[in-house]
């Protein structure tokens, strides 16, 4: 182990919680919110995910779904930025349930974690090199009359391949791609905006905008747009274009030990990302909304923003409207692959991941190239579905839907939200005993947390449903190419864990390992916030001891 001579505050900080300084500490807080800022990206999601708000509910889970959806996500992001203050790493979420509730608690939030993160780069990528397809055919009829799954599945890989060369380049070259991506992101935005106020040739009604609601489900709740099944089966399903978009900020706490002054920088990151991207995200999907010419022609296209654009706009300003969109969607790949090499070295570091060495060793740039490689090659394998054509309209009317996408965006918040939601619960559980860091809530977190918990539990249930009546096993006309294998993924990985947990990983993962000497004067007491270190607190024994 090292010493803890001559440490500056942000290492002195990291020695506490057990680590020596390895990454390098280049990251301003800018470059910290930058990164959650572009894996938002609301130029990627706003994009990708628009269909499945269209279908499942119209423009009132867009223009009334969206900020709506957005507060809960807030009040999450708040009850994190807490927590990173308090334990600013780059094990993040892990680190947190382990220090608060023991091994058990570090072990599945930190599979929950990595598994919605393999899950995010893959959809973001996945949305990135569809963009660019749908860019080209905008500009090339040929190019559009070529179109494939497998020419899209091709790109797909292309682009995985440049973000990983990328990202083992260098850790300084991220931070500053990632500063670039935010001005990328809110000029970008603004233009897409401009373009789409001045240049259509009529604009949707405020009235419709707000009210219109819509069921392109294929026959859930019959189809209808009332009633009890519309407003509490098909309308949620429509905000999964918000918790989608509006997720990966956990980012902010895993580029931590590479952020300067990061117990209030990384805490100021996560919250502020979300903020700033609810509001600019809103706006820019109200552009959408208004200049939507025919709503019925939309829903015929299943709901996708290219059938706006080309509806509003010619030919050239509808692929400028793409391509801006696709070069966002490319930087929020970046990002993403930076949030997870990044998770994964952390959590390979204290031995949690097979082939934990490989996974935690740096290049000679310091970064962890191998993390980098396996997730892109991880990204590939979970995206194989997509070359399954999926038609829920018929022969003669085609309407082609992404529904393996769409799988894959429903493993990333699962898997995302589930990860928070343990380490926000388990400090909402030890109430006073946990030492807050320089950035925290005060009292707030006594009714912050416990919402925050609640609304993940309510999403998780509906994004493992089923988005087709065709999905339902028994179901006349069921085919396992309608299924959403959300639940198949989320379910399988959970048995698969509570079984390694039970057979061998209880046997010797003991949470974080210690990479350095505490320094002087400081006690094991101090480098977490509760006073005890085990794992009561996730099972409740904590209380019956005390």
């Amino acid at each position: 182990m090292s010493d803890t001579t001559n440490l500056n505050a942000d290492e002195q900080r990291l020695a506490e919680l057990g680590y020596k300084q390895e990454l390098r500490r280049n990251w301003s807080g800018f470059s910290n919110f930058a990164i959650s800022f572009s894996i938002i990206s609301i130029l990627a999601g706003c994009f990708t995910t628009f269909g499945q708000a269209w279908n499942n509910g119209g423009p009132i889970a867009i223009s009334i779904g969206w900020p709506l959806i957005s507060v809960f996500i807030l009040i999450i992001g708040l009850t994190m930025s807490e927590l990173v203050s308090a334990y600013p790493t780059s094990g993040g979420i892990y680190w947190w349930a382990s220090a608060l509730g023991g091994p058990k608690a570090g072990y599945y939030t930190g599979w929950l974690n990595l598994i919605g993160l393999w899950a995010v780069i893959a959809s973001v990528s996945y949305g990135c090199a569809t963009f660019f397809d749908l860019t080209l055919s905008t500009y090339s009829e040929s190019w559009a009359a070529g179109y494939s799954l497998q020419r899209v599945f091709l790109i797909f890989i292309v682009v995985l391949a440049l973000v990983s060369i990328l990202n083992i380049f260098s850790g300084h070259l991220m931070a500053v791609l990632n500063n670039v991506s935010v001005w990328w992101h809110v000029i970008g935005a603004a233009v897409i905006i401009l373009i789409l106020i001045f240049l259509p040739p009529s604009h949707m009604s405020v009235s419709d905008v707000f009210t219109m609601r819509v069921n392109n489900s294929a026959g859930l709740a019959g189809g209808e747009t009332s009633g009890l099944l519309f407003w509490f089966y098909v309308l949620p399903l429509g905000f999964l274009l918000t918790q989608y978009t509006i997720t990966g900020f956990d980012a902010s706490a895993h580029l931590s030990e590479e952020t300067q002054g990061a117990a209030d920088s990384a805490a100021k990151g996560i919250w502020r990302s979300i903020f700033y991207s609810a509001i600019g995200g809103w706006v820019l999907l109200l552009a959408f909304l208004f200049a939507v010419q025919d709503p019925d022609a939309v829903t015929a296209g299943g709901g996708g923003v290219a059938v706006i654009f080309n509806q509003a706009l010619s030919a050239q300003w509808a692929g400028t409207v793409l391509l801006i969109a696709t070069v966002g969607q490319f930087f929020c790949s970046m990002a993403c692959m930076t949030s997870c090499s990044r998770m994964m070295f952390a959590f390979s570091r204290d031995g949690a991941v097979p082939g934990a060495s490989l996974w935690a060793k740096l290049s000679k740039s310091q970064v962890p190239a191998n993390a980098v490689l396996a997730t892109a090659v991880i990204a590939v394998l979970i995206t194989l579905p997509a070359l399954v054509e999926v038609n829920i309209g018929t022969a003669e009317a085609p309407i082609i839907v992404p529904t393996a996408f769409y799988a894959v965006v429903s493993v990333a918040v699962i898997g995302l939200y589930l990860a928070f939601a343990i380490p926000i619960y388990l400090r909402w559980k030890a109430g006073s005993r946990f030492k807050q860091g320089p950035w925290n809530l005060g009292n707030k977190w006594k009714w912050m947390a416990p919402v925050a918990v609640i609304e993940i539990i309510i999403i998780s249930v509906y994004f493992i449903l089923p988005t087709t009546p065709m999905g339902w096993p028994g179901n006349a006309d069921f085919s396992w190419k309608f299924v959403n294998y959300a639940p198949i993924l989320t379910i399988g990985a959970l048995i698969l864990l509570w079984i390694a947990w039970h057979v061998s990983a209880k046997k010797w993962f003991t949470g974080p390992k210690r990479t350095i000497d505490l320094p002087p004067g400081v006690s094991s007491a101090d480098e977490i916030a509760l006073e005890h270190h085990h794992e009561g607190y996730l099972t409740g024994e904590h209380d019956k001891k005390e």
